[in-house]
């Protein structure tokens, strides 16, 4: 557990546009860490999960998850790939924030949104209830994508800011990707917008880990 939470690398929007939080790796269980959460001073928050389909999963699985893609889903359900491994972490550490549970899921990087948009895992666009309805609909739409590129976040950010401003309550963008970013001009300027923002970004890198 601890690898993946070393990860939660956070652009605060109440800070200014460069700094960055990281939580230190050091805690034995998810209560440790949500008690560091607390203290750090997050009391509350909506949730916003992005996930990334681009084609770089390919190469990266070669090196990382035995030859596979990172995005890999195994039928019987009896292994988990890199995705859902920290999809699985994020909310047992984040979702006890989270007071309606309503989670929306975001794809991006796909053949069909490339670098330009991105898509709701949900067929109806309305969120997710829950982390483990998260997973479910991952399972679901994965397989039935065809991974493309490049990378760029700017459409995932840009779509939390948009939740933000119709909401109007404050949220915490959780993106899931293998670490490669093409388009980091579109993303970077994305982050800077979204410092404007009662959002806060925060990235986890997908790689094999184990669910504890």
């Amino acid at each position: 557990m601890g690898q993946v939470l070393s990860q939660l690398l956070a652009v605060d929007a109440n800070a200014p546009s460069d700094t960055f939080i990281t939580i230190a790796d050091k805690y034995e269980t998810y209560e440790e860490l949500q008690q560091s959460l607390r203290h750090a001073g997050l009391e509350s928050s909506n949730l916003v999960v992005a996930i990334d389909y681009t084609k770089s999963n390919e190469w990266s699985g070669e090196r990382s998850f035995g030859g596979k893609c990172l995005h890999a889903i195994d039928p019987t359900g009896a292994t988990v790939n890199p995705y859902q491994s920290v999809i699985h972490i994020m909310g047992r550490t984040l979702e006890v924030f989270d007071d309606d549970k309503l989670i929306p899921a975001l794809g991006f990087g796909d053949s069909k949104t490339g670098s330009a948009s991105c898509f709701s895992l949900s067929a109806d666009g309305e969120p997710c209830h829950g982390f483990d309805e998260v997973l479910y609909r991952y399972a679901q739409v994965t397989p039935t994508l065809q991974l493309s590129g490049p990378t760029n976040f700017a459409p995932v950010i840009e779509e939390a800011i948009r939740i933000v401003e119709r909401t109007r309550q404050y949220h915490i963008l959780i993106i899931v990707a293998d670490g490669q970013v093409s388009n980091e001009k579109e993303t970077r300027d994305a982050i800077v917008a979204a410092s404007n923002y009662p959002l806060c970004t925060t990235f986890h890198l997908a790689y094999s880990t184990s669910i504890d």
